[in-house]
């Protein structure tokens, strides 16, 4: 029984971890921490002046910018439950993390993500009925339906997190509390675990395959069909004009979608953490800095809307 009773205690002794970051020499330190302060500070600059161009200019009170106004607000928070952490790390001044605290920022880190996925598939929905039935546009995709399926997503993207949350806090830390990665990683966990890990494992998978895959598959039958509506019209600058209104959604698209179907799809999380630490620099500190200038600078209406501003100014 006194045995049992030393297991059960050393099984719960872990109460606080240790993130590694990016182990390296001081100038490597120095540099990683000045590149991704620059990156912090204009993924925060691009998207909140997005927020703004569209809540300041009436002519983008329309669903396609409603859901980029979603997106880029989304953006700036799923970068900042990430970067300042990381930035602390880097500087050596708040390696450790709490228990609670790293079930805190890993709810957030994939409720952010998973929201993501669902908004860029609502928002594949919106230029499908732009391009393939513009004549019910209007009356389908008003700004009361845009504002239930952005809704929508927020709910879903956190709802369908609290299952594998409640899964991580009911895990066991006996040994170890080093986390090789910049931020507190459900796979990363797992591999310091000390209680059996299938169960989380598999819903993990589980849920990765409805979060990614589905919204995954609705996006890329939308753009089966815009695809194909866009070759059949006749002339070369309609088509121009019809794919210019999709072009950057579609570039995020394939961005997002394909380090996060690396990362996740998969039913082990045992494997190559030092990969999975790269991709997850693309996925959740180089996309969200990316997304305002892909916007900005492929679309007419926000390249318009920022002309007017700068020059109003």
């Amino acid at each position: 029984m006194g045995e049992h009773s030393q297991g059960r205690q050393n099984e719960t002794r872990v109460l606080d971890f240790i993130l590694l970051g990016f182990p390296g020499p001081l100038y490597l330190q120095r540099f990683i921490f000045i590149l991704f302060l620059v990156i912090y500070i204009l993924t925060i600059m691009g998207n909140l002046a997005i927020v703004i161009l569209v809540l300041k200019n009436h002519h983008l009170h329309i669903p396609m910018y409603f859901f980029l106004c979603n997106l880029s607000f989304l953006e700036i928070w799923y970068t900042t439950s990430v970067i300042p952490k990381t930035l602390a790390i880097i500087l050596g001044r708040s390696r450790s993390i709490s228990f609670s605290g790293c079930i805190l920022q890993m709810y957030f880190v994939f409720g952010f993500g998973s929201t993501e996925f669902f908004l860029l598939s609502a928002m594949a929905y919106d230029r499908y009925l732009a391009i393939c039935r513009p004549l019910h546009y209007g009356t389908i995709m008003d700004l009361r339906l845009s504002g239930k399926l952005a809704f929508s997503s927020w709910l879903c993207g956190f709802l369908v997190i609290c299952i594998p949350a409640f899964l991580s806090i009911r895990l066991s830390f006996c040994g170890p509390n080093v986390i090789n990665h910049f931020y507190c990683n459900l796979d990363s966990w797992i591999v310091l675990s000390c209680t059996d890990t299938y169960v989380i494992e598999m819903v993990a998978f589980v849920i990765a395959i409805i979060v990614i895959l589905f919204p995954c598959l609705i996006t890329f039958l939308s753009y089966i069909y815009i695809i194909s509506t866009i070759l059949r019209i006749p002339s070369t600058k309609g088509k121009q004009k019809a794919f210019s209104t999709c072009s950057s959604h579609l570039a995020v698209v394939m961005i997002w979608y394909g380090s996060t179907i690396f990362l996740y799809v998969k039913p082990s999380k045992r494997t190559s953490l030092e990969m999975t630490k790269i991709v997850n620099i693309l996925n959740t500190i180089v996309t969200p800095l990316l997304n305002p200038f892909i916007y900005t600078l492929r679309n007419k209406d926000m390249k318009e809307a920022l002309r007017n501003c700068l020059c109003w100014r």
